[in-house]
């Protein structure tokens, strides 16, 4: 007698269900922002904790959002929006997602002294306070490395993309930056030979998108306040051959170093 063969109805395995999950909570946070909030998560947390108070357990609820962020790489406020940071994002989406800052001085300089200076970008970390350095790959690559909350440090990858000698210098970050941003600064001579106004525009989405905004003003980190007193650190610097530091130091004082 023949052996009969029976068909069983399938069922799920655990890989199926495991791939269902992962497409209804696609992975929309790339990896390197995945570790920074991990990071950041995980020192909120255990500084929530560590207070013992009502606010502490509500910083502590959201360290553990942006720990729980970075370890599946879903961010609902992203799904919502219908971006990804896991992607570069489209120039149009820096006004919608992330922050925006302008600020502009006047240098008693030619405009093409101050292009000079820019344009060499291992020179920026001397007035730009929250950078550690930048190393140039080539003529229009770059890596930069900055301080983040909590003691740590960020990196990417930025390329120039329009640079007109005494007059423009833009640029904007690579595929997988830990600080998707751009950036451009523009050198305008001054009314009645009064030097050069320096305008600098900076759009950047922080790790962790609102959220990590919240978490940026946390640590005493307000962009607009940082990119002013950073002109204010170049315009010293070419005038006076000095440079105001201001690290470690309460708001609004400073002290000056000879470079």
């Amino acid at each position: 007698m023949p052996l009969m063969s029976t068909t069983y109805p399938k069922t799920q395995t655990g890989r199926e269900s495991e791939s269902k999950r992962a497409e209804a909570s696609p992975i929309n946070v790339s990896d390197n922002e995945r570790i920074l909030s991990t990071i950041a998560g995980a020192t909120l947390a255990y500084l929530g904790v560590k207070r013992g108070t009502l606010g502490g357990l509500g910083l502590a609820a959201a360290g553990g959002m942006l720990a729980y962020r970075g370890m599946t790489g879903h961010c609902g406020l992203y799904s919502k929006l219908g971006v990804s940071s896991a992607k570069p994002a489209a120039p149009s989406k820096y006004f919608a997602r992330g922050i925006h800052v302008e600020s502009a001085v006047t240098v008693n300089k030619t405009p093409a002294e101050l292009y000079q200076f820019w344009r060499k970008l291992e020179n920026l970390p001397q007035i730009m306070d929250h950078l550690e350095s930048v190393a140039v790959i080539d003529e229009k690559k770059s890596h930069w490395t900055a301080r983040g909350p909590a003691g740590t440090s960020v990196s990417w990858d930025a390329e120039i993309i329009n640079d007109v000698p005494n007059e423009t210098i833009a640029w904007r970050s690579l595929a997988g930056a830990q600080v998707d941003n751009a950036g451009s600064v523009r050198f305008i001579p001054a009314p009645k030979d009064r030097g050069t106004e320096v305008h600098v525009v900076l759009d950047y989405i922080p790790p962790g998108g609102t959220l990590g905004k919240w978490v940026a003003r946390l640590f005493g980190e307000d962009p607009q306040l940082q990119i002013e007193s950073d002109l204010r650190r170049f315009k010293q610097r070419m005038e006076t051959g000095e440079v105001a530091t201001i690290r470690n130091q309460p708001r609004g004082m400073c002290e000056s170093q000879t470079s």
